[in-house]
């Protein structure tokens, strides 16, 4: 747009002496208090000598006339108005711009000016459009915003899930788009039966898999699956190596495309592999006892809900990768006693420890524990729940010992001696502390007395061991 046509722009009407030159001056008022939601007329040093307003602000416009435009406004909106009144005394063409008026006990007022001079060398016009519908539809559409990503990285939590559920199953998987039954994934424990690498099997067609007998079989298999919900237990046999299968499958809908999700086993590797295999997985990940599944050096390769629960992490991303003793077990002795025992048998069974959440808490858990070796892969299983108390066991104060004889022997030669006595030495000198404090109904003089301690040596044990609440009255003491 050339010079010429945005001075030209910039004046508006095109003969406006011949349209608009018998207007008296209380139509031309009332014409420019109707043009915008709030219009002020200011002196040439920015002072407000009038305005006027709608009748939800125009109170507050009144309450601005004989005040300088700047110190209506935010802080950071004074060198926008500098800017407008600047421009408006150069006869510059007006442009818009924001301006937060601050409302006490309220959020600020945000309006978009325009300024202009009437005449050369007359007061100038400010028009101000209230802009907080649209600020309002903007929060709005940034909420709705963040619930999407929200919902987002919901979704890609439970994907990253079952996506590690899929590379860890010990069942041979495959996942074929039903239009195409092209192979669209496969799991490692598929490749391993199969004998090929993921990209000569990805993207092969499904049937090629098996030898010229049974590949009909594989045909209607599939087809079976487009109109039925399941199928389990068709033979066929692997073209490279003549293994004879099962094949048992599903199909399921994904973004609008329908896949078939396909388990295949050893026909003489033990009972048939059903679909149900999947709903075991589900189960695990929504059973209540907490399950961790970690690596042979104990770092975490995934957890469920319920062990996500009792660590108070955020989500399982958190706990991927670190080590699991972060969370189970008491540092030191504990741990030592626990892996030892796992080590020596292979299965721990109802091991009595605690569990510690990120946030602090600590709850009583038993732990089972198995060790799982199958070739190169070696993994550790845990199965932790809340503990109850169990007969036959010892106790003291009413509280039961959370280790016996057998597993402190089986840390000789593993742990030093020292280490073994201070350990075991905290944990006597703890139960006892809980024992005085229960029978004392948790009073603190009473069970300092009670045990021949100071009340602030008892101060000092608690904060050590983590019993109670400790006001700054009691810290004083």
């Amino acid at each position: 747009m050339s010079d010429a046509t945005t001075s030209a722009a910039s004046k508006g009407f095109s003969a406006p002496d011949a349209q608009l030159g018998k207007i008296s001056v209380e139509n031309v008022g009332a014409l420019l208090a109707a043009a915008a939601d709030v219009t002020l007329i200011l002196d040439s040093k920015g002072v407000i000598v009038d305005a006027a307003a709608g009748a939800g602000d125009a109170a507050l416009a009144k309450a601005w006339i004989g005040r300088r435009w700047v110190d209506t406004a935010t802080v950071e909106s004074r060198p926008k108005i500098d800017a407008l009144l600047r421009d408006a005394l150069k006869g510059a063409p007006p442009r818009w711009r924001q301006i937060n008026h601050p409302i006490k006990d309220g959020a600020d007022l945000p309006m978009n000016y325009a300024a202009t001079r009437s005449r050369p060398g007359g007061p100038i016009v400010a028009f101000g459009r209230d802009l907080r519908d649209f600020a309002s539809l903007q929060q709005r559409v940034a909420e709705a915003q963040q619930e999407m990503e929200r919902e987002y990285a919901k979704i890609r939590s439970a994907e990253k899930r079952y996506r590690l559920l899929f590379q860890l199953a010990a069942e041979a998987i495959l996942i074929i788009d039903a239009g195409t039954q092209r192979i669209v994934e496969a799991n490692p424990a598929a490749l391993a039966l199969i004998g090929k690498p993921l990209k000569k099997i990805v993207g092969g067609v499904f049937t090629d898999l098996f030898d010229d007998a049974s590949r009909r079989a594989a045909q209607s298999f599939v087809s079976a699956l487009l109109v039925a919900p399941r199928l389990d237990n068709v033979h066929g046999a692997l073209a490279e190596s003549g293994e004879p299968l099962l094949l048992s499958g599903a199909m399921f809908r994904q973004d609008g495309v329908s896949s078939i999700l396909v388990i295949l086993s050893r026909v003489n590797g033990g009972a048939p592999m059903s679909i149900d295999a999947a709903g075991a997985l589900l189960a695990l990940e929504r059973m209540p006892d907490a399950f961790a599944l970690t690596d042979k050096d104990r770092r975490v390769l995934m957890a469920n809900a319920a062990f996500v629960d009792l660590a108070q992490a955020a989500s399982e991303d958190r706990l991927r990768g670190e080590p699991i003793e972060k969370w189970v077990g008491r540092p030191g002795l504990d741990v030592d006693v626990l892996f030892a025992n796992l080590q020596t048998h292979g299965a721990l069974r109802n091991f009595s420890t605690v569990m510690r959440g990120e946030h602090g808490t600590i709850e009583d858990v038993e732990v089972s524990a198995i060790d799982v070796s199958d070739g190169a892969r070696h993994c550790l299983g845990f199965c932790i729940r809340n503990a109850s108390p169990r007969g036959g066991r010892e106790r003291l104060g009413g509280r039961e010992l959370p280790r016996t004889a057998e597993q402190f022997a089986d840390l000789v030669g593993r742990v030093p001696l020292k280490n073994l006595v201070r350990e075991t030495t905290d944990l006597i000198e703890r139960l006892c502390i809980e024992a005085a404090l229960e029978l004392t109904k948790d009073n603190r003089a009473s069970a300092a007395e009670m045990l021949g301690l100071s009340r602030q040596a008892l101060y000092t044990k608690l904060r050590r061991y983590g019993l109670g609440d400790l006001d700054e009255e009691a810290l004083s003491d």
